[in-house]
C-alpha cells in the first residue's frame, strides 16, 4: 500500500468507485497540521483523477476556538455542540468560509482547477432549524445552532457533473433568513444522504468508535445501524454528533459510513483503496 501512495500512477483499487459519490468530512486537530492537510488534499485529488466524485464537508472547531480565545471569549460546548451566540456565529462564518475553506480550496487547486468552495447558505444548500441540546434528559438552549431539515443538492450536483470538487462549509439558513452554525458531522451525513452517496467518510482525531469508552482500549471495527442506534445515548462529547451523522447517512441508503483517524497520513486513500480492512469504524446497514 505504501508504494501505491508514493506513486503518481492511478490507484487500481479505486476502479470500483469510478462514477460514485463519496462524501468526506474533514475536521479535528488534524486540520491544523500542514503535512496532514497536504496529504489529505493529495488523497482527494487522487480520488477525483480516478473518476470518483468526492465532496468535502469541513469542520474548523480548533480554528474557531483559537479565534474566540484571541478575542477573550471562552468556547462553551454542551452535548458535543458549540454554544453559539450571535457574536460567536459571526466568528464561525468568518473562520469557516473565510479561512478554513479558502485554505482547503487552495491546497486542492495546487493540483489543478478542481475545488470550488460554497457554504450551506449558498443556493439554499442547507436549510436548518434551531436545535436544542439534550442534557440529562432536558432540552437546553445553545443559541444559533441548527439542525438540517433539507438539502438542496443542485449546486453540488452541477459542480460534480463538471468535474469539480465541492468544498462545503457547514453553515445553514432557516426559512426565516436566520443563519445557523451546523455541526459538520451531521451536515456531512445529511449531504451524503441527499446525494445518494456510495459512502461517507468522517476523518477526525480519534482512531474510531471505542467499544469500552472511556477506557479507550478497543476500537470497534464495524457495527450495524441498529447496533449504533442502541449505543447513541451513551456516546458523549464530539463522538455523539459524528456517529449520528453516520447513522443518518446509512439509514437514508448510503452504502457505508466510516470514522477514520485523520492524524494518519493518507488515511482516506488507504481506507477507500483497502476495502473493509482499511481501519477505523465502519457502520453498515441493518
Amino acid at each position: 500500500m505504501t508504494a501505491l501512495l508514493t506513486s503518481a500512477s492511478p490507484v487500481p483499487a479505486l476502479e470500483l468507485l469510478r462514477g460514485r459519490t463519496v462524501v468526506v468530512k474533514y475536521g479535528g486537530h488534524a486540520m491544523t497540521d500542514d503535512a496532514l492537510l497536504a496529504a489529505f488534499a493529495d488523497d482527494v485529488v487522487r480520488l477525483r483523477r480516478a473518476g470518483v466524485r468526492p465532496v468535502v464537508v469541513h469542520g474548523g472547531g480548533p480554528q474557531i476556538s483559537a479565534h474566540l480565545e484571541r478575542m477573550g471569549v471562552q468556547a462553551r460546548f454542551l452535548a458535543g455542540l458549540r454554544v453559539t451566540t450571535p457574536e460567536t456565529l459571526d466568528v464561525v462564518r468568518m473562520v469557516l468560509a473565510g479561512k478554513v475553506q479558502r485554505e482547503l480550496v487552495g491546497l486542492l487547486n495546487r493540483h489543478g482547477p478542481y475545488a470550488v468552495g460554497l457554504t450551506g447558505e449558498d443556493a439554499h444548500t442547507l436549510t436548518a432549524v434551531r436545535r436544542y441540546a439534550e442534557v440529562d434528559g432536558e432540552l437546553v438552549d445553545i443559541g444559533l445552532v441548527g439542525d438540517v431539515t433539507e438539502v438542496n443538492t443542485g449546486a453540488v450536483d452541477v459542480l460534480l457533473d463538471h468535474g469539480h470538487i465541492p468544498v462545503v462549509s457547514p453553515i445553514g439558513r432557516g426559512t426565516d433568513g436566520q443563519a445557523y452554525n451546523v455541526n459538520a458531522d451531521t451536515a456531512a451525513g445529511a449531504i451524503a444522504a441527499a446525494l445518494g452517496a456510495d459512502s461517507l467518510v468522517v476523518l477526525t482525531d480519534v482512531p474510531g468508535l471505542y467499544a469500552d469508552w472511556p477506557r479507550r482500549e478497543r476500537v470497534m471495527d464495524r457495527l450495524t445501524a441498529d447496533e449504533l442506534e442502541t449505543m447513541l445515548p451513551s456516546l458523549g462529547g464530539g463522538m455523539g454528533p459524528k456517529m449520528r451523522g453516520c447513522l443518518l447517512a446509512v439509514r437514508a441508503g448510503v452504502g457505508s459510513a466510516r470514522v477514520l483517524d485523520g492524524r494518519v497520513p493518507h488515511a482516506l486513500l488507504h481506507a477507500l483503496a483497502g476495502g473493509p480492512t482499511g481501519g477505523g469504524t465502519t457502520v453498515l446497514p441493518g
